[in-house]
């Protein structure tokens, strides 16, 4: 979700500025500053936090990999002045080892995942993620998928979709909503935002409607959730991202709710915790630290930064150095 508002058509990426972008800078200069290093952006997007980078570090390599293949065609304009020290891969951000192993690369030493929905995704009224369009019930990160919203509105059950709202949503009428929702598709399709909008709204009290933003946000931030299997995704990239880290190597996340900065918190702080038993007098080696976090719980945008860009108040970034090498690659696929 890094790359700001703006138009998001072809050369015009350049425009965008990506969020928290001289933190990130920051955070992972140290450990690609040495010849050969290896940089992934795993959530490529316009590519705004990758120029940034291979412009500070000229002996940098940089992958880029996107489950978007929109944002692909734009990034490659974007960093064509890189062509040489940049691959790009059509993928979702868990099959990173996959792609490094198909290029033949062991180990990186950064490692960017920039999450959530990007700018472009937003601002293009026929993708279905923004309830301020109306458009096709779409929501696809990956265009090539087939599971839709407008899919998951008609076709999953009551309980389903209240599951779904309450659990990716934090929406406390889900029940409610959920009912109105298999209500009205006995009539007809569900199949535009401006419909499922309006439900959400119907569904939920006067009284709530009249504070705390658009009433349809939780319901659509939780149907793009499910759609993308966003979390399911996250929860198996961390472990896989971080086990492909050299020692010294580091990696930086950019969350924009909740669900994902708690597994990210999580998977960073369980490898960054000594494990001996408490009862034991002496640290075992093994149960070492295999991170060190660099930041200090989740860091958050400056005021001046969220005011310019509304769509980074959210964004809370988190970065950790492997300090210590793992007993076993984590994530590291082998192939036939």
């Amino acid at each position: 979700m890094g790359d700001t508002v703006g138009d998001a058509s072809g050369d015009a990426a350049a425009a965008h500025v990506p969020v928290m972008l001289d933190r990130i800078v920051e955070l992972l200069s140290p450990a690609l500053e040495r010849p050969g290093a290896v940089f992934v952006d795993g959530t490529l997007g316009l590519g705004g936090h990758s120029e940034a980078m291979l412009t500070a570090h000229p002996g940098l390599r940089l992958v880029g990999v996107d489950r978007d293949t929109t944002a692909l065609d734009r990034s490659r304009r974007r960093l064509a002045p890189f062509a040489g020290r940049v691959d790009f891969a059509h993928a979702e951000y868990d099959d990173i080892p996959r792609v490094l192993d198909d290029l033949g690369i062991t180990e990186v030493q950064g490692v960017l995942l920039d999450l959530g929905v990007s700018s472009p995704q937003l601002d293009e009224a026929e993708r279905g993620f923004a309830y301020s369009y109306d458009a096709p019930l779409d929501m696809r990160m990956d265009r090539t998928q087939e599971l839709t919203a407008a899919d998951v509105v008609n076709t999953y059950s009551a309980a389903e979709l209240a599951r779904i709202l309450r659990d990716y949503g934090e929406e406390r009428f889900a029940a409610r909503i959920a009912h109105t929702i298999v209500r009205e598709r006995i009539r007809h399709r569900i199949d535009s935002t401006r419909l499922l909008a309006d439900l959400v709204r119907e569904s939920i009290p006067a009284a709530t409607r009249r504070t705390g933003g658009n009433p349809a946000k939780r319901t659509f931030q939780a149907l793009r959730i499910e759609v993308n299997a966003e979390l399911a995704i996250l929860e198996r990239t961390l472990p896989a991202a971080i086990g492909r880290l050299a020692v010294g190597g580091r990696i930086a996340v950019l969350s924009y709710h909740s669900l994902e900065d708690r597994l990210t918190k999580r998977a960073l702080a369980a490898l960054a915790t000594d494990t001996t038993p408490p009862d034991l007098p002496v640290p075992l080696p093994d149960a070492q630290p295999e991170l060190r976090l660099l930041t200090r719980g989740a860091e958050q945008p400056s005021a001046d930064e969220s005011e310019g860009n509304p769509r980074a108040a959210s964004a809370r970034l988190r970065a950790a150095e492997r300090v210590r090498a793992a007993r076993g690659r984590v994530g590291r696929r082998t192939h036939p």
